[in-house]
């Protein structure tokens, strides 16, 4: 019945002795012990030293958050931050409405403003003459399509026509008694 590793085995089982450290391996475990307490002792004088020096507002050799930053680094990551990443865009396009509209548009219309609201989300277009504010409108329902393509969907859902203003009146109105104003000439 004394069979060879069997389940049933009344043998006790025998404790892995460890071998008892030597002179060399009490010296490491010693030297380690030192080490750790030196780097303790260390990083607590760093934190008095930089607490001294203002909070450590050094940069060191590596790029951390407190590097300057390109300018075109810099500008998109205030342009995330704020969320102005709508009216950035529409921005730019009012930089590049020529090459938007064309030439001859661009000539006769130039676009004033962009109201960013949700419900709204319009975009405000002043023409020289009546004659170019009918085209515009006629070619907004394009237009929008272009520029939403450019801007992404949604971004301009209108666009706001407005013909052209009357002349700046630097001394008041000036009329000819009996006269209605200027008429249909300017709007």
């Amino acid at each position: 019945m004394g069979g060879v590793g069997g389940s049933g085995s009344q043998e006790p089982a025998r404790e892995m002795k460890q071998p008892e450290a030597s002179g060399v391996d009490l010296a490491r475990v010693a030297l380690r012990a030192a080490k750790e307490q030196a780097r303790a002792r260390g990083a607590a004088a760093q934190q008095k030293k930089q607490a001294r020096r203002g909070g450590g507002l050094r940069s060191g050799a590596r790029a951390d958050g407190r590097d300057p930053l390109p300018l075109g680094a810099a500008i998109n990551r205030l342009i995330t931050e704020r969320g102005w990443e709508t009216p950035a865009a529409v921005g730019g396009v009012m930089g590049r409405w020529p090459q938007i509209v064309g030439e001859d548009l661009a000539n006769h219309c130039v676009p004033l403003r962009y109201d960013e609201d949700p419900e709204e989300r319009v975009l405000t277009v002043q023409c020289d003459s009546t004659a170019w504010a009918t085209q515009l409108r006629l070619l907004a329902p394009q237009l929008v399509a272009r520029l939403n393509a450019d801007l992404g969907h949604g971004t301009v859902k209108l666009i706001k026509v407005l013909g052209p203003g009357g002349p700046q009146h630097r001394y008041g109105p000036l009329r000819a008694p009996g006269s209605t104003g200027p008429g249909d000439t300017y709007g």
